[in-house]
């Protein structure tokens, strides 16, 4: 503790490196290195080279977003097909329970110093603004803290998780939400939304402008494709460079499965994305103009050939590719939007909105 000099960690930016407290002169470390998935290390600042680490929380099969070190202990946030799940732990690693949230969605918080005896947290889904709770920490009981008003029924409506295969017969997770008397004959309208890119997963969440559709029978449908963070860095892999027509892919066949499970039908069925959501509704409309009614792509990145010569475009380059190296250029070509479109096709209604930033 007396020791003044200032010491190197970590070098480089192969890595990340997140410091999320210590214990006594040791650090507690959330890393991914050597674990796409994330781990917690305990650090010796004067051996700070990882064979002399300890690990904490090992890294698993789910991808760790984040953890707090409050109240005495680790609360760790992992991604559970595409849900929060979160693990209480001691200081040393050890697993006490999971914390039981009240129901599949998103949460976040459990913020505060090593002495609190309760913690607070949000938690949010497609049918539930975002909640205040708060957690006993020796019983593990959270208890409603602050409940958002919305002039809404939620008990009127469900949220459900399918799984449905790809053009390649990898498994794709969908959320599906809607009035619980639906009924499936193929007439009701949807909105599908998506994003596919950036290592970016598109959570559970609560718009009262979703609401509104939802009260006009609406079923609303997000997608999670690949090229999102949804399973870890591997997926978001799967979906970028020479590999973005995966998330294509993965949409149209959400759509077929839509429509073949008659929760609507291609007339009924709008698509919405923005920016890489936007490309997404862009390519998908392009390819498979049949299978949708509308299409809303907002801010897409549209021109694939030219993108990266555009504001902050060249910052992309390395999730998409760039026209300026040859072998790039011919998978870009394949499913640029604007290069795409064809004379004499029908495309669904489209509304394309943009602007000079993303």
């Amino acid at each position: 503790a007396n020791d003044k000099q200032l010491r190197t960690l970590f070098q480089g930016f192969d890595w990340e490196y997140t410091v999320l407290d210590n214990e006594g002169d040791m650090m507690l470390v959330l890393t991914n290195y050597e674990a796409p998935n994330y781990k917690v290390v305990m650090v010796d600042p004067k051996n700070p080279a990882p064979e002399n680490w300890k690990e904490i929380i090992p890294e698993k099969e789910e991808l760790l977003e984040g953890v707090n070190a409050s109240a005495g202990k680790l609360f760790a946030f992992y991604l559970k097909d595409v849900t929060t799940r979160i693990y209480q732990y001691d200081r040393s690693g050890k697993m006490e329970r999971e914390v039981q949230l009240p129901g599949l969605g998103t949460a976040g918080g459990f913020n505060g110093e090593k002495t609190d005896t309760q913690l607070y947290y949000s938690f949010t889904s497609f049918t539930t603004p975002s909640d205040i709770y708060s957690y006993d920490i020796a019983s593990g009981k959270s208890t409603l803290y602050k409940k958002s008003e919305v002039n809404f029924d939620a008990s009127r409506y469900k949220t459900v998780q399918v799984f449905y295969p790809s053009k390649d017969g990898t498994k794709i997770p969908m959320f599906l939400t809607y009035k619980k008397d639906l009924q499936l004959d193929g007439s009701n309208p949807c909105l599908l939304y998506a994003y596919g890119g950036f290592n970016i997963a598109i959570k559970p969440s609560f718009s009262t402008s979703r609401i509104a559709l939802l009260e006009q029978g609406f079923v609303y449908a997000v997608a999670n494709l690949r090229g999102g963070s949804e399973y870890g860095e591997a997926w978001h892999k799967a979906g970028m460079l020479d590999k973005k027509q995966n998330v294509f892919d993965d949409f149209i066949s959400a759509a077929e499965f839509l429509i073949q499970e008659k929760y609507t039908s291609s007339d009924k069925l709008a698509i919405q994305g923005r920016s890489n959501g936007g490309l997404l509704v862009g390519a998908v409309m392009t390819q498979r103009p049949d299978l949708f009614g509308v299409a809303l792509p907002g801010v897409g990145v549209l021109d694939m050939l030219r993108y990266h010569k555009f504001t902050v475009g060249w910052g992309w380059a390395v999730e998409y590719g760039s026209s300026d190296d040859s072998t790039q250029f011919q998978y870009l070509i394949q499913y640029s939007p604007l290069h795409n479109v064809k004379e004499g096709t029908s495309y669904p209604a489209t509304l394309i909105t943009t602007a000079d930033h993303d």
